[in-house]
């Protein structure tokens, strides 16, 4: 299992981020399409490191198109010499709607098309071939030389899918090179629901589990005395956030806590941020998030998934100290 670290939410100050996650012994780190746009950072932290693997996670597809995605993964794959790991995630319909004001539809089958249509544009690039990808969704028949970058001399980026529900888990295990599993996903989920989907998936194309990367952004709840009950505060607040979304209600279903969902999403509704946080439980909690103490972290997170996914990293939605981040990753290294 590989560990791996962000850099921040900024461009500012990322070439630094980047380089003292590399020295800490992070595999990789990830870039996240928040307040920034998700690209850009990892330029700059390719520059500044020499054998950190940079992915985005996520950034959001359905705010572009098959061809500017194909070409700015293949810059960062070739500034990185390699590293790069194009994270895509669809957003929900009212983001691609309202904030980008980008159309929706039938978000699994276009998401499945877009990853095809990613292929054939690199296709065309490394061999020649003619562009002449025509979908349901997306058509590319024109390609100059002019605009042809030719062959990465790093090969092709991976890219990997996020997703919560099994249509578009099964997207990602067919047409993309692995997962990375929601942060609002519970062990139970994640080994009934979203393992088997995506073999399904990965089945369709010929390849098995093996061919694939699981990457986890898992919830971690951690620290001493009073920060251990802050963390556990700031966690309950945000997976009631994330409860609170109807497309997630699946993984809240499958512990008969359907219910709550519903309760989340009409608070949401009225503003009620810190009251949500309330509704979620110890039990709940548990269930989403490994915690305890920082030296029992790693056996912790080991024993829930050492089976189940091929890189992990701390979703940790409260301030957690450099030198704390740093003795959780050696606990993982003597493991």
């Amino acid at each position: 299992m590989k560990i791996d670290g962000g850099i921040g939410f900024s461009p500012s100050g990322v070439g630094q981020a980047a380089r003292e996650v590399e020295e800490l012994g992070y595999d990789g780190a990830w870039s996240a399409e928040t307040g920034h746009d998700p690209f850009l950072p990892l330029a700059i932290a390719a520059e500044a490191t020499e054998h950190l693997e940079l992915g985005t996670a996520i950034a959001v597809a359905f705010a572009r198109n098959p061809m500017n995605l194909a070409m700015m993964a293949n810059d960062l794959q070739l500034i990185s010499k390699g590293r790069f790991i194009l994270g895509l995630g669809s957003q929900i319909k009212p983001h691609i709607t309202k904030r980008f004001s980008m159309e929706w539809s039938h978000p699994a089958a276009r998401m499945r098309e877009m990853l095809l249509a990613i292929r054939a544009i690199w296709d065309c690039w490394e061999h020649g071939t003619k562009l002449d990808f025509r979908g349901d969704f997306y058509t590319h028949t024109l390609m100059t030389p002019f605009f042809n970058p030719g062959p990465n001399p790093h090969g092709r980026p991976r890219i990997i899918l996020a997703a919560v529900g099994e249509r578009m888990t099964e997207v990602a295990g067919e047409a993309g090179d692995g997962m990375i599993v929601h942060g609002f996903t519970t062990y139970r989920y994640l080994r009934e629901v979203t393992i088997p989907a995506l073999e399904r998936g990965a089945a369709k194309a010929g390849k098995t589990r093996s061919d694939l990367t699981v990457a986890y952004p898992g919830f971690v709840v951690t620290g001493h005395g009073e920060q251990l009950e802050q963390a556990k505060t700031a966690t309950k607040r945000q997976i009631a956030f994330y409860g609170s979304t109807p497309a997630y209600r699946g993984v809240l279903e499958l512990h008969g806590w359907g219910e709550l969902g519903d309760q989340l999403n009409v608070m949401s509704k009225r503003g009620e941020w810190e009251a949500m946080g309330e509704l979620i439980t110890d039990e709940m909690l548990d269930a989403f998030a490994v915690v305890g103490p920082m030296d029992e972290v790693p056996a912790k997170v080991g024993e829930r998934f050492g089976d189940l996914v091929d890189r992990f990293s701390f979703y940790a939605p409260y301030r957690m100290e450099a030198e704390h981040l740093g003795q959780v990753l050696a606990a993982f290294k003597k493991i």
